[in-house]
């Protein structure tokens, strides 16, 4: 048996499926239309709130895609990617795991919401939650001074899910607000193999395409 994955074309499932991808793990992935509960109403009885991304292993089903990296690395290791609470980034690692969907991806939520799917609703919300994100990555910036990776330098999943925000931000095209340190880090953790391979997913694959690096 293998993890299962159900995730959309440049969704929070990239984190998952990333972090299996890294740790050469057998996984298998389900490609949904975006929004699934919308345009794909069965997915329902499978995850009752109807969000992606969405994981099982065995009788495990998780709605968060940061927990989902954690889960991997913990019951699947031991790895690299993870931080262990004996190392001195411990506690940096866990904010930067939490960072990355609190306050990185969250507001970006909101902005693709109001900007690019319900336009003219709630442009007031859509501009502040922008601003809101872009001010948010002065932290980051000034983490990455000097650094290749955010813990124990080494790519670890703190990468990853803060990785997948940056993503984001490229994607919706809010990336011009990408100071030096950070467009310098993005660059060379989207040039990995394993990234390059998840990134190319689409719709039209497979609906139970299976991994095995």
């Amino acid at each position: 048996m293998s993890i299962e994955i159900y995730h959309c074309e440049h969704s929070r499932g990239m984190r998952p499926i990333w972090t299996a991808e890294e740790m050469g793990i057998k996984y298998s992935v389900k490609m949904l239309p975006f929004p699934p509960r919308v345009h794909k109403k069965e997915f329902l009885k499978i995850n009752i709130l109807g969000t992606i991304p969405y994981m099982i292993d065995g009788s495990i089903k998780m709605t968060e895609s940061v927990a989902m990296s954690q889960y991997i690395v913990d019951k699947y290791g031991p790895s690299k990617l993870k931080v262990d609470n004996t190392e001195d980034d411990y506690g940096s690692y866990l904010n930067w795991l939490h960072h990355s969907d609190a306050t990185l991806t969250f507001p970006q939520t909101i902005f693709m919401r109001y900007k690019l799917f319900e336009p003219g609703i709630a442009d007031n919300a859509a501009i502040g939650y922008r601003k809101w994100f872009v001010s948010r990555l002065r932290l980051l910036e000034k983490e990455l001074a000097n650094k290749e990776y955010l813990c124990c330098d080494r790519f670890t999943i703190a990468d990853i899910c803060v990785g997948y925000a940056l993503y984001l931000a490229r994607f919706i095209k809010i990336d011009e607000a990408f100071t030096p340190n950070i467009k310098r880090w993005t660059d060379a953790i989207f040039e990995r193999n394993s990234f390059k391979k998840i990134k190319l997913l689409k719709l039209e694959e497979s609906n139970n395409q299976k991994y095995k690096t």
